[in-house]
């Protein structure tokens, strides 16, 4: 499966081209998608190279031997215990993957012959691994050391036993591979709930975003937001050239850190839902008693879309406060349509 082009973190989105022609183009291009989805384009799983110091120092290991290694490639976020490997078995080895090995491992490395030992470390070894990380407190033997100079392989060592060295790093590896994507958006932190506010150019989202702030609501990305999915999870975050900046037409670029404080921004958030603007059309008809039915997707996660229409004298800040003050009593049970309903049942019996 070829892999889609992806927007590079460190570019902003062209303004000619908004994320509503890819909105648009969705139905037509995939004709058995709902008419009331709307999907922002996917990526293939990311790969990264990660320098060996860095990645020692987060993951608080101590590096063995290195060769003349200076990143490491990691490709994904699944991880190896070469068990059966020294023993033999290569048939369905995973030489792409980070290889861990505990206390079982070297105890039974232990236990071979000093032949046996080094043909068994020297044949892993000689595998394209991108590292072999050794826990708990049995050291690396000297022929696995000896094998990994010989073939230029990086082998460190943790303090941690196996188990929770495996959770930590395949919490790190899991952020660090996550799919990525860049859309021309604002994300906005409303009452703890993450906000991504899409539309055409010049709809009004930087404004409305704006208003949001002096009301003492988080930016965290304007014009360009780039989406991580971790698990089921959107994270969103803007990327580096741009952060905490916003363009005003009629004003130019604001530093929105610089003007209002940290507390008016905010690095990271977790996206729950998503609302578009769109210029006010009387032919169309509109959500007006809630739930609606439609959905954006991203990165294969779906969530709930909520079609705001602008027009002058709508107050869109108060507006986006009561979607979110909405989204947040839906997650606790409580739904105001259903408890208009149970009204409405209760007076037709009198």
């Amino acid at each position: 499966m070829p892999q889609k082009k992806r927007t590079p973190a460190n570019e902003q989105i062209a303004e000619e081209k908004p994320v509503e022609q890819t909105v648009a183009s969705a139905p037509a291009e995939q004709p058995n998608q709902p008419r009331n989805e709307y999907a922002a384009d996917e990526i293939q799983e990311t790969e990264k190279d990660v320098d060996i110091a860095e990645f020692a120092e987060r993951m608080d290991l101590d590096v063995i031997c290195r060769g003349d290694n200076e990143v490491l490639h990691f490709s994904t976020f699944n991880i190896s215990r070469p068990g059966l490997q020294l023993a033999g078995y290569y048939k369905h080895f995973a030489a792409e993957r980070v290889q861990v090995m505990g206390q079982m491992e070297m105890t039974y490395l232990q236990q071979m012959t000093h032949d046996a030992r080094k043909t068994a470390c020297e044949t892993l070894m000689k595998q394209p691994i991108p590292c072999l990380i050794v826990t708990s407190t049995l050291p690396p033997c000297d022929e696995l050391i000896t094998a990994g100079k010989k073939y230029n392989r990086v082998l460190l060592t943790s303090k941690l036993r196996t188990t929770p060295f495996v959770n930590k790093l395949s919490l790190y590896l899991s952020e660090l591979l996550a799919p990525s994507v860049t859309i021309h958006g604002v994300l906005m932190d409303l009452y703890g709930v993450g906000v991504l506010l899409i539309g055409e150019s010049g709809i009004g989202k930087s404004e409305t975003a704006l208003s949001l702030i002096e009301r003492g609501h988080r930016l965290v990305a304007d014009d360009a937001v780039t989406i991580s999915r971790i698990g089921d999870r959107l994270d969103g975050t803007c990327p580096d050239v741009i952060r905490y900046f916003m363009e005003l037409r009629g004003i130019g670029i604001i530093d929105i850190k610089a003007m209002y404080g940290a507390s008016a921004v905010q690095l990271v958030k977790k996206i729950d839902m998503v609302v578009k603007l769109e210029a006010w059309d009387d032919k169309t008809r509109y959500t007006r008693l809630g739930a609606p039915d439609e959905s954006y997707t991203i990165l294969g996660v779906k969530k709930p879309l909520h079609i705001v229409p602008v027009k002058p004298g709508r107050n869109l800040a108060v507006i986006l406060e009561a979607a979110a003050r909405t989204h947040r009593l839906n997650d606790l049970g409580f739904n105001a349509m259903d408890e208009l309903n149970e009204r409405l049942r209760g007076n037709s019996k009198k």
